[in-house]
């Protein structure tokens, strides 16, 4: 309910509402805590690539994929990790400002809270995708209940994503009327 415009604001609301707003700022320790963990799966990145790479001559083309799936693994929660960190801090924090800039992602110019929970899912699909191709790879070293369990919670994130993406096709988009 919007009040008219003659009726003046109250200091204590004023102040109310600069702090209310004035909190969102209390998101970056955590943005730059994400950035951290960024630069943990870097370091990891490295590690398992220096094993892949020595051990090319020795590694068996099982190993080899177990280790290629766990750097794509690891890619992917990256590139989740920029997701959350960037869309985030964009849709909750402060816009970023980066018109024309030559690097500016496609998805940034268009992201809102909806859109960054249907792409995060569809994010952990993925991450999950890869988790399930190194079990099934990894099949005959695992129990059956593992198999079954890590299935189960795959098809669970499926079913999650699609709820979400349908229900945000249900919300109006006030860029579309």
């Amino acid at each position: 309910m919007k009040r008219p415009l003659t009726q003046p604001i109250s200091a204590s609301s004023k102040l109310l509402s600069s702090v209310l707003f004035g909190s969102r700022w209390l998101q970056v320790p955590l943005y730059l805590g994400l950035i951290a963990a960024q630069v943990v799966y870097v370091v990891h990145f490295m590690v398992e690539l220096q094993h892949l790479v020595f051990g090319t001559l020795t590694l068996t083309e099982e190993a080899i994929m177990l280790i290629v799936l766990g750097l794509i693994d690891v890619v992917m929660i990256s590139n989740l990790l920029i997701m959350v960190i960037v869309g985030g801090y964009e849709t909750f924090v402060s816009r970023l400002n980066l018109q024309d800039h030559p690097d500016e992602p496609e998805w940034l110019s268009h992201v809102n809270a909806n859109v960054l929970k249907v792409k995060l899912a569809t994010a952990i699909i993925g991450i999950s995708s890869i988790h399930l191709l190194k079990t099934f790879i990894n099949a005959a070293n695992l129990d059956e209940k593992v198999l079954i369990w890590q299935t189960i919670i795959h098809m669970a994130f499926i079913v999650s994503a699609v709820a979400i993406a349908y229900i945000d096709k249900l919300m109006p988009h006030p860029d579309k009327h």
